[in-house]
């Protein structure tokens, strides 16, 4: 492959963006280093196609952070032509079911990705990882290690001290053949007995100080039932399980940047043909945020949320209820970028990236959160104005029923008005929003001096058009008191209300006790009849979704994706 055909398969990518914390992406203009990379490879003939691979454990549900390798792993394989598997990574039984399994594909399908053939397993090649720690024995590359799990970790040693080798690691081939035989059989106790590779343990990478390749497990998994009684450890089967699939380029998180040594090692010492490479980018942090799966699983198991579906959990399936679109998760994506350096990116920036994939998608719609009942006391009758269900964008039209008795929002009116109110003040005026100009002439207050109602005239010749002598500032939403529909709409907030969630002894001590307010609106009727998942801007409230799983047409319910405020200022390009 020459370089010309090489450059017509590089993505118009626009010019690296500088990481959070300031170090250049890449330095090749306009590709990150992973892509650039890639190019060099395909250009010199290293790589002929590229092959990707997403590799969840089905443990839990994905976040936010999974999301970004998503589109990069997805991403750079279309982007070369080439093709990026989804493979569940399920060697540990014991925290693996089926359910994350499932949701895992739902939500790659749901961010707009798809993978090649089936999903793929590392337990499709349980029998092949089998054979190869057989053969790394037969070559005195691995041993069977009887040392209890304290002893072993107690023996390997620390970034100071070098580790002291196992009274078993000299045993011969015949004898760590035979052990290793009885850890399949089932003859072992879980923690009797493990596998380790026989590399070094004095090395200064901690590591490859003979690290566990097998342990003892009798659980029943998932995909392969009862046939195992061992199961191989990630490190171990995740190397070997590209070079299976023929991944190219395996990307990962820097965590994962001491592990390589042992990646390369694994796959020398097996001589696959295929041989993959690793590459270790910096994950994606975000403020306010947590991602930890340990952590989440504490937020659900504890009730401080409801459920990994919350619309306060960053967690795919999260977002989604909460109304995020996959369009804007995707461009935050692209805005973070990749880089070698890890940083926090400022959680307004993945809220102007979902605000903006609003814009132009999110209907119009009215919804009064705090209604004030005001009567109309000259409307001659009752009367349906018609109006776009989008300024700008042709989504048709909705009816909107104007009627003698409306709710506003309680804030929009002022019986002492702090300087530069716009909207209803006592013998002022304000337009409803898509109607006509009106003027309170009466206020009415109930025992407590509370204001219950509002009595107002309208101008009849101010619909559609402004009224003349006179210039009237305030616009306010409103819905029809009779036609309205009462819905329940769930203001949801942040969930932490620290940027760093971790700092303090305990997470859970920053946790927003007003990330959620569950209130009683009316709404328009149209927004009644929305299908669940359908989001609207509700005018001068904010963007809003019909609930995936509790909105109907007869008890509608409506959760806050976000309000109209924007703080993020993204740079000029």
């Amino acid at each position: 492959m020459n370089s010309n055909e090489v450059v017509n398969k590089v993505p118009n990518i626009p010019p690296a963006n500088t990481d959070v914390a300031g170090e250049q992406q890449a330095q090749q203009p306009g590709l990150d280093f992973i892509r650039q990379v890639i190019s060099e490879d395909l250009a010199t003939g290293k790589t002929n196609e590229v092959v990707t691979r997403f590799p969840p454990e089905p443990n839990g549900y994905l976040h936010i952070g999974h999301v970004k390798a998503i589109c990069l792993n997805f991403g750079v394989a279309k982007e070369y032509g080439g093709y990026c598997n989804l493979r569940f990574d399920d060697t540990n039984p014991d925290a693996e079911e089926q359910e994350y399994v499932d949701g895992i594909a739902n939500d790659v399908k749901w961010l707009g990705f798809d993978w090649k053939g089936e999903p793929c397993y590392a337990s499709s090649y349980f029998d092949q990882l089998y054979t190869w720690a057989v053969q790394l024995i037969q070559q005195g590359d691995a041993y069977v290690d009887l040392q209890s799990p304290e002893q072993i970790r107690l023996n390997r040693g620390n970034f100071n001290e070098a580790g002291k080798n196992s009274p078993y690691r000299d045993a011969s081939v015949e004898e760590n053949l035979a052990r290793f035989e009885h850890m399949r059989d089932g003859t072992f106790k879980e923690g009797e007995a493990v596998l380790r590779a026989k590399i070094d343990m004095a090395s200064a990478n901690v590591h490859m100080r003979d690290p566990i390749l097998y342990r003892v497990l009798h659980s029943e998994h998932h995909q392969t039932g009862d046939k195992w009684k061992i199961y191989p450890m990630y490190d171990y089967a995740h190397p070997l399980s590209d070079a299976i699939e023929g991944v190219t380029h395996s990307l990962c998180t820097l965590e994962f940047q001491d592990h390589r040594a042992f990646y390369d090692w694994v796959i020398e010492k097996v001589h696959s043909e295929s041989i993959p490479r690793q590459y270790e980018s910096s994950r994606l942090n975000i403020d306010y945020t947590i991602t930890s799966k340990r952590k989440l699983r504490r937020l659900v198991e504890g009730e401080f949320v409801h459920g990994w579906d919350d619309p306060r959990m960053p967690t795919v399936v999260g977002m989604r209820r909460r109304g995020f679109t996959a369009e804007g998760l995707r461009d935050f994506c692209k805005r973070v970028g990749v880089s070698k350096t890890d940083g926090v990116v400022d959680v307004a920036m993945l809220e102007f990236c979902i605000r903006q994939s609003l814009e132009n998608s999110a209907a119009r719609g009215m919804a009064v959160l705090n209604p004030l009942k005001v009567t109309l006391t000259n409307l001659p009758e009752d009367m349906d104005l018609t109006h776009a269900r989008h300024p700008n964008v042709d989504m048709g039209d909705r009816v909107i029923p104007l009627t003698k008795e409306i709710y506003i929002d309680r804030k929009d009116f002022e019986e002492v008005p702090p300087k530069g109110f716009k909207r209803l003040v006592p013998n002022g005026e304000v337009r409803l929003r898509h109607a006509y100009v009106i003027k309170c002439d009466e206020i009415i207050k109930d025992a407590q001096g509370e204001v219950i109602e509002l009595k107002c005239s309208i101008d009849p010749e101010t619909l559609g058009k402004n009224p003349e002598g006179r210039k009237v500032k305030g616009v306010i939403h409103w819905v029809s008191a009779n036609k309205g529909v009462t819905a329940e709409v769930r203001v949801y907030d942040r969930l932490f209300s620290v940027s760093n969630p971790e700092e303090g002894d305990d997470f859970l001590a920053n946790l927003n006790p007003d990330s959620l307010k569950v209130i009683q609106a009316v709404i328009e009727p149209a927004l009644a009849q929305a299908q669940p998942e359908d989001r609207f801007q509700f005018e001068r409230e904010g963007y809003f979704v019909a609930d995936r799983y509790d909105h109907s047409a007869q008890k509608p319910v409506f959760n806050r994706i976000l309000d109209l405020r924007d703080s993020f200022k993204p740079e000029k390009k």
